[in-house]
């Protein structure tokens, strides 16, 4: 079992997580995603955050908080990775194309050098424990972009793994969201600002 596994394993104990949804308990369960973030320009070879907060609005604790990310359209639902789309081409060893990388340990909550989400049963699912009411989650995901291309980036909100428990809003929507991405293969015109920093050079103005 390598490093990254123990140390998610040690996470969950510690909160009182786990991937298992044997203690889930069958209902709705309200939830509010407060702030999502995905950089909407990127250019290949560029390491972006993407961050999602959730925050447990009822007075239940929610089982299981899982997120579920995809690629939005046919070719994305049909990849089994998370961050890829399916090469419909036949006769490949490997139809699955990443559209992102997802870097080693994460995803992580945010403040912590510990990996934060343990991985399920489903590859784009990622599940971050019971979470109680009042309570929130800050994931950050960190990728880096290897596809030009124009995507939406969708994710799903759910309070646990066997479909038997719900998360809703407090309209009763299904809590979510996209991102809508375009990631181009030409580098962005940087400078050197005042604080010796290498900036990228804003269109209309400079950073």
């Amino acid at each position: 079992m390598g490093s990254a596994v123990l140390a998610m394993a040690a996470l969950l104990a510690a909160c009182g997580g786990s991937s298992s949804d044997s203690n889930e308990k069958a209902g709705t369960y309200k939830v509010a995603v407060t702030d999502a973030s995905f950089p909407a320009k990127q250019f290949i070879g560029q390491t972006s955050l993407m961050r999602i907060d959730v925050k447990n609005t009822g007075n239940r604790t929610v089982p299981t908080l899982t997120v579920t990310v995809d690629v939005e359209g046919k070719e994305g639902g049909e990849a089994r990775i998370p961050f890829a789309i399916h090469d419909p081409q036949p006769g490949l060893a490997g139809p699955d194309r990443p559209v992102w990388v997802l870097a080693a340990t994460y995803p992580r909550l945010a403040g912590s050098s510990e990996p934060g989400g343990a991985e399920t049963s489903n590859a784009k699912t990622y599940s971050f424990g019971p979470l109680g009411p009042g309570k929130s989650v800050k994931a950050v995901w960190k990728l880096s972009a290897v596809r030009a291309g124009n995507y939406t980036l969708g994710y799903e909100i759910d309070a646990g793994l066997s479909g038997e428990a719900k998360a809703k809003t407090a309209s009763g929507a299904s809590p979510g969201g996209t991102f809508v991405t375009d990631i181009t293969t030409a580098l962005p015109e940087t400078e050197v600002n005042a604080a010796g920093e290498i900036v990228e050079i804003k269109r209309g103005g400079k950073q």
